[in-house]
Parts: C-alpha cells; structure tokens; sequence
C-alpha cells in the first residue's frame, strides 16, 4: 500500500491525571500470568499492541495489508514527543548496534572516544572493532571528569543495562561541550521511564523493546538537527526524500530529515510499536517514574531485611544484587521472571508491577 512519511500525529496526547486513572489503564492492557521483573531484558507488551500486530498480519495474510508505513511514522513521532525533539531528527530502525555502527563510521582515523566500564557491547563494540581509533574506557562515575581535550566522542549508556546504575549525564553533557566533544547516549535502559531530554546530546539510540514495551525490531536513533557528520551508509529506498521515487537506481535525493538514516523497517513491529508509545504517552512518564522507583524503593527496603545490599543505583528501577544470581532458576520455577547478570540478580520494576509483586520475589528469597 502507497504511503505518506509525513503522516503522524503531531501533538501531544493527554496524560493521566490520578493513581487511580493510571491503574485502571495498566489494568487493563496488561495481565502477567507470572511475577515478571524483567523488564531490563524485554517488556511485555499492552493488549491494544497485539491487537494492532494482530490485525496487520491478518489483513497482510488477506491480502489487503493496513498503511504499516504509516505506524512507522507515527511511532517516530510518538518516540520523537517523549525524548523532547522534532520527529524529523528521529531515524527509525531496529537495533543499536547498527546506529553505533554508523557513528563510528563517521569518526576520523585516530579519534578518542571515551566509553564506560562493563558499558553494553552495543553500544561500544562498533567503536572497538574500528581499530584505528582509540578507545578509551573508565569506571562509569568518573566518565565526565575523564573527558579531555582531544576527546572526540563520549559513548555511555544512559542507565546501565547490569545494574541500572544511571549515568550523571549533565555532568558528561557539560565535560563534553567544554572539551568539544560529541555525546552519544544509548537510552535503552531509559527511556520510558527516565526524564531522558535527547535535545541535551548529539545522538542517542534507544532499542523499545524494553521500557518502550514494543515489539523487537524497534530502534531510534536522535541526530543533530543539522545531521551531524554521518554519511547514510546503509541508505536504501526508504532514506530516499520521495521514497517511491527511489526504488530504482541511485537515489537522486536522500530525505533532508534523519529519515535519510532510516533502515527499512520491520512493519509488523512498527503496527505495533505505534500503539505502545501511545500508551506510554497517555501514561505519561513522570507517572510511570514515580511508579517505577516507588516498587524498587520497596524491594531496596525489603532487600535490608533479608541481609542484602544490592549495587548502588539511586534513582533507578534497575537493582541488581550481588551473588544472588544462582537463584534465578529457582526463581523462575516458583514464577518469578528476573535475570542473572555476572552472578547478580536482577529486577527491574516496570508500570505493570505492583507491591505484590515485590512482596513475591522477597518471599521466595528468603525461603
């Protein structure tokens, strides 16, 4: 089916005003048959999200397929109102490391480029495996006060994806701007939750899959409103300004968006996607933080009680607690979805979580 790329709701929704209003909507888009706290490594997905993946693969089957192109500009303009920018500096793909990839590409030989310790390998390895730059990692709390002349890029995670340990990025944003160097922030342990402002940095990728609670294949990449200095290596039909234009040959204008660092999407997922940013945007974020932290404040809480201390992460939902990672088959077996991460487990507490929840998984640890 013929689309429009310009097609999308531009303004922003209404969010919910009460405790009350913002259960009853969680309510009923979500019913866990299990204690899920896993969040960190995938999210599950709202009803109205299967519904409309539902309905596409249907009519797709029929041979009557739903305007998916239009669901991809939607989703980059609901991503693009959660993160603060105008949609037309969103690219729209389906995995971080390929927008690592692109950045890195885009770095002259001999550039530094500072990174975190343990950081997730999407988002650093595409700078390794360029062995002519020059890496340089440190601990994550001493990221900003690391950042030097020369430094051409500072690549960190926005909140750690082992821990949830959350990165002082206006500390790294200000280290940044004074050296002159570029920022590149991966919010996929973030965003949905975090008051993350993409406006603040040169780029920032984030896969929503997770707190984004969308399907795989998902991805958005923030550039700079001038593009920055990224060449569209991978620029097929879809990058191309009037993409039914571009099918054939070289494409005679790329998009002058950051559309033009499009990859071609995977529709089902972005039928999907759509309909959980507008969820989440419904929410809204403040809302969903406010939940989030109140649950992995209770089980920090409950942690103390049993003799448990886990990793230092104020401010996260992410926590992770050392040496308890053996029981995470246990865990699952007793119906307890959580993850083992370098021997820690880890919980990561999302808007469908209750204090029941939290309650459940004490309760197994301490049997």
């Amino acid at each position: 089916m013929d689309y429009e790329f310009s097609r999308a709701h531009s303004g922003p929704m209404e969010t919910v005003e009460n405790v009350e209003t913002f259960e009853s909507l969680v309510r009923a888009e979500f019913a866990p048959r299990n204690t899920y706290l896993n969040t960190a490594s995938t999210g599950l997905l709202p009803a109205r999200t299967v519904a409309a993946m539902r309905t596409a693969v249907e009519a797709a089957a029929a041979g009557a397929p739903t305007d998916m192109f239009g669901d991809v500009e939607a989703s980059r303009a609901s991503f693009a109102r959660l993160v603060g920018v105008p949609a037309s500096r969103v690219a729209a793909g389906a995995s971080v490391a390929v927008y690592s990839g692109l950045i890195a590409a885009s770095l002259p030989e001999g550039a530094e480029v500072l990174t975190a310790e343990g950081d997730f390998s999407s988002v650093v390895n595409p700078f390794h495996v360029r062995t002519d730059l020059k890496v340089r990692t440190v601990p994550l709390e001493r990221v900003a006060e690391s950042v030097r002349p020369g430094t051409a890029l500072v690549a960190v995670s926005a909140a750690q994806s082992a821990d949830g340990r959350v990165a002082d990025l206006s500390a790294i944003r200000a280290a940044a701007r004074e050296h002159g160097a570029r920022t590149y922030i991966d919010a996929s342990q973030a965003a949905g939750w975090l008051d993350f402002d993409a406006d603040a940095y040169d780029y920032s990728a984030c896969v929503a899959f997770k707190w984004l609670v969308s399907p795989r294949g998902v991805a958005f990449l923030v550039v700079p409103a001038d593009l920055g200095p990224l060449t569209p290596l991978f620029a097929g039909w879809v990058a191309g300004e009037h993409p039914w234009d571009a099918c054939y040959g070289p494409i005679a204008e790329l998009a002058r968006s950051a559309r033009r660092f499009d990859e071609s999407p995977a529709l089902f997922s972005y039928a999907g996607a759509r309909r959980s940013l507008e969820l989440l945007e419904e929410l809204g974020v403040d809302a969903v933080r406010a939940h989030d932290l109140e649950l992995a404040d209770r089980f920090r809480a409950g942690l103390a009680t049993l003799g448990h201390q886990p990793v230092p992460a104020p401010g996260s939902p992410i926590v992770s607690v050392p040496q308890l990672g053996r029981r995470q088959g246990e865990l699952s077996e007793a119906g307890v979805e959580v993850s083992d991460r370098a021997g820690n487990l880890r919980a990561a507490f999302h808007l469908y979580n209750t204090p029941s929840d939290v309650d459940r998984l004490l309760d197994v640890l301490s049997s």
